[in-house]
């Protein structure tokens, strides 16, 4: 298969997911290619945007088994992973499996649970396994969690630490929509469900082709070392305490690979690293007192860093 065959295989995914999700195109095109990079995502945002839909619109599409969880501080580490119980008819302990064995896991508000919960999860993400009673099972391929947080009222919630939120290939937020968008929506759900309309143009087989094919995409050695470089710089800035560990220059990496297919190439350009920087790397950095007292905010300094690491040049075609 040529790269315009992989591209085609994109653009229609996108395609159906737009049906559902009305004017937040790059959404959907970042949380499309995390998926494709085998890497995990974290929407902050109120209630109401469509962060659900959006998750239920990529299932149908790529014809994944999902599930959905709403995080409260009752959940149990157990809920999520499962667990072994006694089978009294065969003497034996059989596993269940917890509700994250699945293709796409929904996790809304993922900080209104507890912090042994949330480490149960995060672990799942990470090591795509888990261990009860001395037996691994492994998660079904392929997997990825869009886990949801309300960043207002933070009554009884319990903030991901740093560490785990490295786990997250993206943190995104969808925001409101534009005005000529939320009158779309309004027509769109007026007579019907518009997921109702979203068709399966893909398989689990499909998503893991394509995994596969955009995880040999070139990186000519200059882009390599641009994006060692932006992760340095992080950690040499004088307003951060914090700066990208080598997980987070991984994910730029990958994800990187997964934007070049999409533009229909198959090679990285820094265009590619460039334009998907902010969402790899702001919820991996930590400012400083220096930071806060200037009022800056991750994205200034990322914008920063951006603009001041030297680009190489590398010539499309």
């Amino acid at each position: 298969m040529d790269k315009k065959y992989y591209s085609n295989r994109i653009n229609s995914i996108l395609s159906e997911v737009k049906k559902a999700v009305i004017g937040k195109d790059q959404i959907i095109i970042k949380v499309l290619l995390a998926i494709l990079c085998k890497g995990h995502v974290l929407i902050e945002d109120i209630p109401g945007v469509g962060k659900t839909t959006l998750a239920l619109a990529f299932s149908k599409a790529l014809s994944l088994e999902h599930n959905r969880m709403q995080f409260t501080p009752d959940v149990l580490p157990s809920d999520v992973t499962g667990f072994s119980i006694y089978n009294k008819n065969t003497g034996n302990f059989e596993f269940r499996e917890g509700v994250a064995f699945c293709n796409l896991f929904l996790a809304d508000e993922i900080n209104r649970t507890s912090s042994k919960t949330q480490s149960a999860l995060l672990e799942l993400m990470e090591e795509k396994s888990i261990t009860v009673d001395g037996v691994t099972y492994r998660l079904p391929e392929p997997y990825t969690v869009i886990a949801t947080q309300n960043p207002i009222g933070s009554a009884g919630t319990h903030n991901l630490p740093d560490s785990q939120l490295d786990r997250f290939m993206l943190k995104l937020s969808m925001g409101y929509p534009d005005f000529s968008g939320e009158v779309s929506i309004l027509k769109s759900k007026s007579h019907d469900n518009p997921l109702a309309n979203v068709n399966p143009v893909a398989n689990a087989d499909m998503i893991l082709e394509l995994q596969e094919y955009i995880s040999n995409i070139y990186i000519d050695d200059r882009i390599y070392e641009y994006i060692v470089s932006l992760s340095t710089a992080t950690r040499n800035h004088p307003m951060l305490k914090l700066g990208i560990s080598p997980r987070g220059t991984l994910a730029l990496m990958n994800i990187s690979r997964g934007i070049a297919v999409a533009m229909g190439r198959d090679y990285v350009i820094p265009d590619d690293v460039s334009y998907i920087c902010h969402d790899v790397f702001e919820h991996r950095i930590m400012l400083n007192s220096k930071a806060k007292l200037a009022e800056l905010t991750a994205g200034n300094i990322i914008t920063e860093i951006i603009k001041t690491v030297s680009v190489p040049k590398i010539s499309q075609g």
